[in-house]
């Protein structure tokens, strides 16, 4: 039987993917500009931001509505929860995105350098973690989540590499330090996107199986 509930819940899960699909994208935009070294296309990022911005108050909104007025039980609120914490990490996402686009206008204005060794690599990893995050959520899997949670080691793995390969560039080339810098920011920045895909997979084992994992590794649990 469908309750009145189930359509705010609904509505909330609608806003969400559209928030999560705007998320998947800025990052993409924030990548190519990067790549390309366009001023203008990462100009477009803080654009999208604020579209981001806004789904993200109005979930807050929905969410605060429903707890309000719809006497959710045990298995609404943790979806409700659960769609509040992944809106907050999306939100995170399109904020890190935006920090990769000011790295790449300030490459635009650069003589071009090599990049850092392993940053392709690095960005490619977590946008398809990202992605199974994403997918996981729109499908309600929770076995799909865990297989995020276990591979946020291999992007931390794959980010200190980046580091180390800019830090040898500035040793034995100078002249390019502040963009190896950069190098190194955009690689911490995707590493938080990572650390982000890992929260909302946390959220989706909540969501569908009622199960705390976060810190559970820290924990022994």
């Amino acid at each position: 039987m469908t309750r009145p509930i189930d359509a705010h819940l609904d509505e909330v899960r609608q806003q969400l993917l559209r928030m999560a699909s705007l998320s998947e994208a800025i990052l993409g935009k924030a990548l190519e500009a990067l790549w390309s070294r366009s001023a203008e296309r990462a100009a477009e990022v803080k654009r999208d931001d604020l579209l981001i911005d806004e789904l993200d108050v109005q979930i807050e909104r929905q969410v605060l509505q429903l707890l309000a007025t719809q006497a959710p039980v045990a298995d609404d609120l943790r979806e409700a929860f659960a769609a509040k914490m992944i809106s907050v990490d999306l939100e995170r996402v399109g904020d890190l995105a935006r920090n990769i686009a000011k790295s790449a206008q300030r490459l635009a204005t650069a003589p071009e350098a090599p990049l850092a060794g392993g940053l392709r690599t690095l960005a490619d990893e977590t946008q398809r973690i990202l992605r199974r995050a994403l997918d996981a959520f729109s499908e309600r899997d929770a076995a799909l989540a865990a297989e995020v949670l276990r591979d946020d080691d291999q992007i931390d793995d794959e980010e200190s590499h980046v580091i180390r390969a800019a830090l040898e560039e500035i040793r034995s080339g100078p002249e390019y330090g502040s963009q190896e810098v950069d190098f190194i920011l955009v690689a911490k920045n995707l590493e938080r996107v990572a650390d982000h895909a890992t929260n909302i997979a946390e959220a989706v084992i909540l969501a569908s199986e009622a199960k705390i994992v976060k810190h559970a590794d820290k924990l022994g649990e």
